[in-house]
């Protein structure tokens, strides 16, 4: 799989751009503050159809128009791909995939899968919680589309729920259980979803970390229901056994909106007991495993995206993430070019204001 071109038009701070892409290693440097990261994240949309980084999509519009236009040429084993997507300041987004209108934002998951790692993904390991859980989500997204779906019904239902625990004097219990049971369908289909796609993860993310220190890594999925049979009705009779808790709490404390990762290196956790190199180096395995899983499914591995993160690694780990990208396409943005053997070969484009130069 692999982007041949992309372009822009008052996205960001870019007016009227496009670049045409190698297949393989792709570096977008330049100074600071100039442009670079908001070309990955225009990559990223046509991926997760929202940014890693902004709330609403008017942040992604040129400041002083309406509307911004993005186009992506893209490509896999199979066939070839053109992506537009529209955004306006109304809040309307529109995208289309080979002239064909999406109706849904899941309908994009599946086309283009893209794995993308930021100086901010250091902190997966010691970070909150939902940050693990947006890694988990973001993979299993862009592979099952339903799984998308199950996660946003999830997400709105607990809302509603919510809403309902507020009022402890007042809270309508049969109404609460009426969200709990759309909470249980979802959540069981989330649960079964995140605990194959966690031990998956763990096979490929420990053969990597003994490549790269020689440590053992072990990822298990701690989710906050313990059913012995996951399933819808065994979730309700949960959720319904605990809803005086919750409406004590006035909040929804129960469900998989609070699963989390437990990450070992060398049988100690390695969020309270690993040192910053120990943990860097266990972000940067599960981020490869992710690549390695999505190849496991699809047959062929994502684009991969770099943000500025060469600098944040060490040599040792800089020299094998070299090493494993260079069969892969991948965009690496940096402020300069020397990236220890990393741009051999590869395609260069400085950035300046928003203007795309290839070098």
């Amino acid at each position: 799989m692999y982007i041949s071109s992309l372009s822009l038009k008052n996205f960001r701070n870019y007016t009227d751009q496009r670049a045409e892409f190698s297949p393989l290693t792709n570096v977008i440097y330049g100074n600071n503050a100039q442009g670079k990261t908001n070309i990955l994240e225009a990559l990223y949309l046509f991926s997760q159809g929202r940014s890693h980084r902004a709330k609403t999509d008017r942040e992604l519009i040129r400041f002083g128009t309406d509307a911004a236009r993005l186009d992506i040429e893209f490509h896999d084993a199979e066939r070839d791909y053109k992506a537009v997507m529209l955004l306006e300041k109304n809040g309307r987004k529109s995208i289309l995939v080979n002239h064909v209108r999406l109706t849904k934002l899941s309908m994009l998951m599946n086309y283009l899968n893209i794995v993308m790692f930021s100086p901010e993904d250091l902190n997966l390991i010691k970070g909150s919680p939902s940050s693990r859980r947006r890694f988990i989500d973001a993979a299993i997204s862009q592979l099952y589309p339903s799984y998308l779906s199950a996660l946003n019904d999830y997400k709105k239902a607990l809302i509603q729920k919510n809403s309902l625990l507020k009022d402890r004097k007042n809270a309508d219990r049969a109404m609460i259980s009426v969200w709990n049971e759309q909470l249980a369908d979802n959540g069981a289909r989330i649960m079964t979803a995140r605990g194959e796609f966690v031990e998956l993860l763990n096979s490929f993310a420990g053969k990597i970390q003994k490549e790269i220190s020689s440590e053992t890594l072990e990822i298990t999925y701690s989710p906050s229901v313990k059913l012995e049979n996951i399933s819808g009705e065994a979730m309700l009779e949960y959720l319904d056994s605990r809803m005086k808790r919750e409406i004590e709490f006035a909040s929804a404390i129960f469900g998989v909106q609070r699963d989390d990762l437990r990450v070992m290196i060398n049988g100690s956790d390695a969020r309270l007991f690993g040192s910053q190199g120990q943990q860097r180096t266990a972000t940067l395995a599960m981020k490869m495993a992710m690549s390695e899983y999505i190849r496991h499914i699809k047959g062929e591995y994502p684009v991969l995206l770099l943000d500025d993160i060469m600098s944040e690694l060490d040599i040792s780990r800089r020299s094998y993430l070299a090493e494993k990208i260079r069969d892969k396409q991948v965009f690496i943005t940096s402020t300069d070019t020397d990236l220890n053997g990393s741009t051999d070969n590869a395609r260069l484009f400085r950035i300046d204001n928003g203007t795309i130069f290839k070098e």
